[in-house]
């Protein structure tokens, strides 16, 4: 992408994208300066901050609803929903291609991240995907299988993507979107960055496109981020 587009692209845009991982990073820095400066031991801050997270994504999604409001014809355009049977379809769309998101990460996509995580080398733990699913598990379940695939994609796909798409062409404006919606998830370290980016974020957008709107892409990532939450939940309960 030459970056010539890229200084074409209104500042309302980049707003857009890079609101979502600046808030995350900012929670977690003052989560650990908070701490720091209630006397807790370093060497437990991580530990810490880890149980934080349910609280830390609520509140970053919270700021980015906030932000849409300040999108709010763009918004309503994205939720103009279609006649019943095409919203049907739509939905069931949606929960097949979630299903089979979730099936490809848990069964082949989550070793390959773990791998890579050993061999290659990461900037998390190896297998330090979903640490916070066991702490906080009510507003976890509020915050990252309800809250996040509604609020994720009516900024990602309902208002980003056909924002850019006036400035860059379609092509770019799906690789900005899919870079960014990778870059919200950097606390899952580089490889997971790249696999949510790469094979969510595609899949949402080609969701978006082929259905024509939000509701399939959405009630993919609710479908995946749901099936996620229950195995992850009944891991822990085995455990």
């Amino acid at each position: 992408m030459p970056i010539q587009l890229l200084t074409t692209i209104p500042r309302k845009a980049w707003l857009l994208l890079t609101a979502g991982p600046a808030l995350f990073l900012l929670g977690i820095v003052s989560a650990s300066i908070w701490m720091s400066v209630r006397g807790v031991p370093e060497s437990q801050i991580p530990e810490r901050v880890a149980a934080l997270v349910p609280h830390i994504l609520l509140g970053m999604l919270v700021g980015l609803s906030l932000l849409l409001t300040r999108f709010a014809p763009q918004v309503k355009a994205a939720w103009l929903l279609p006649e019943f049977s095409k919203a049907f379809l739509d939905v069931a769309v949606g929960l097949l291609a979630g299903a089979l998101l979730a099936i490809l990460y848990l069964y082949w996509l989550a070793p390959l991240l773990e791998t890579l995580q050993r061999t290659v080398g990461d900037f998390v733990p190896p297998g330090a995907v979903l640490p916070a699913v066991s702490s906080s598990i009510v507003l976890f379940f509020i915050a990252n299988v309800l809250l996040a695939p509604l609020v994720e994609e009516t900024l990602y796909r309902g208002v980003a993507l056909p924002l850019l798409a006036t400035h860059l062409g379609t092509l770019g404006a799906v690789m900005l979107t899919c870079a960014f919606f990778g870059l919200l998830h950097w606390a899952g370290g580089f490889w997971y960055m790249l696999l949510t980016g790469v094979v969510a974020g595609g899949t949402f957008v080609g969701l978006y496109y082929w259905r024509g709107g939000v509701l399939a892409p959405f009630i993919a990532h609710l479908a995946l981020n749901l099936i996620e939450f229950i195995y992850a939940r009944q891991a822990h309960n085995q455990a």
